[in-house]
């Protein structure tokens, strides 16, 4: 049987992927993530199963394949935090979870703004204590308002739709534009000026780094309320706490952080030396942050255990890999594996 070091368990992935396994591998779950330092947890196995709050450096990958592993399947769709050419260096397939549930994300990017709107989270907290005064808590109608959409893949368009039932206008922006989707596409400029609300759902590449910065904040609709579910690394965190102190942007949803990966998934309630900018948003009445949970639903969770043990089982008989990613599909233009050049009996790298 073969055996997987599982990285960075919680109670209700143990659960997901234990109804699913039916005992076809010895899963080794792990509470800690995969980094330099957890790698002997690794030994003796023959996959490894990481989240996208991993630490997967050239020292990691080549940490797994000096330990016999050739295989890392990432049980989430985002890859940024994966050296790619080290792991095509070293002969690591790497295989992912490109869709789990879109309704999940795109619904949470909706709680958090409908949230935002109404003052729902300032409410609660004052009915709590008996407080039952209005004061404060005027919102505004969603219907008639622009919403911006940023990135169309599967997520962007259910958000694009889930606005459209407010009675919302929709502007979108998007790379590679999308005639099929029925949208507008606008450049990115003119969706921040006539945008109410602006959703981030496209991935984390060097060309998005910090797409939302100073200067763009600074061209978008005063007022505006934000919406991030994406990947924290498309927002510039000082840029953004400027422009909610100075009223450029009005609120902010945040399900992600660029420096989530030491502070999200556990509870950090009693460190004192917390992260500032982390925690001045935090602070902050009109921001909400939830800790990457926008994936987090009974389906999902239910997707995610199936695709990757699929990804698993495909890749120990040998077979197509239709989930797999590396180094030469990413240097071909982009992260479909039909894209990459080199690629043999459906997969990117050899079988062995």
């Amino acid at each position: 049987m073969k055996k997987i070091a599982f990285f960075d368990t919680k109670p209700y992935d143990k659960e997901s992927f234990e109804r699913q396994n039916n005992g076809r591998y010895d899963i080794r779950y792990f509470e800690t993530r995969l980094k330099a330092a957890a790698l002997p947890l690794a030994d003796g196995c023959d996959a490894a199963c990481a989240f996208v709050n991993a630490e997967i450096d050239r020292a990691v990958v080549e940490g797994l394949v000096k330990r016999g592993i050739k295989v890392l399947a990432m049980r989430c769709a985002g890859y940024n935090n994966v050296d790619f050419k080290a792991a095509y260096e070293a002969g690591l397939t790497v295989v992912r979870v490109p869709a789990y549930s879109p309704y999940a994300v795109a619904e949470h990017a909706a709680a958090l703004l409908m949230t935002l709107t109404r003052h729902i989270h300032r409410a609660a907290v004052r009915t709590r204590d008996f407080n039952f005064s209005l004061v404060g808590l005027t919102g505004f109608d969603l219907h008639g308002k622009t919403a911006g959409v940023i990135g169309t893949g599967k997520i962007g368009r259910i958000f694009a739709d889930i606005c459209k039932g407010f009675g919302m206008k929709v502007l979108a922006y998007d790379a590679f534009p999308n005639p099929a989707t029925g949208l507008e596409y606008v450049m990115l400029n003119r969706l921040l000026a006539e945008s109410d609300i602006v959703s981030l759902h496209c991935p984390l590449l060097p060309d998005t780094k910090h797409l939302i910065n100073a200067d763009t904040l600074a061209k978008a609709k005063r007022g505006f309320t934000l919406i991030n579910t994406s990947r924290g690394g498309l927002v510039d965190s000082e840029a953004l706490l400027s422009a909610l102190r100075d009223g450029t942007v009005g609120a902010a949803g945040l399900d992600v952080y660029e420096e989530e990966s030491e502070w999200f998934y556990e509870d950090r309630s009693d460190v004192t030396r917390q992260n500032k900018t982390l925690s001045l948003l935090v602070s902050l009445p009109n921001v909400i942050v939830t800790s990457h949970q926008a994936f987090l639903t009974h389906e999902a969770l239910a997707n995610i255990a199936t695709t990757t043990l699929k990804n698993l089982d495909d890749y120990f008989v040998g077979a197509p890999l239709e989930n797999e990613i590396c180094y030469r599909c990413l240097g071909s233009g982009g992260a479909n594996k039909s894209d990459c050049p080199h690629r043999a009996n459906g997969r990117c790298h050899s079988v062995t």
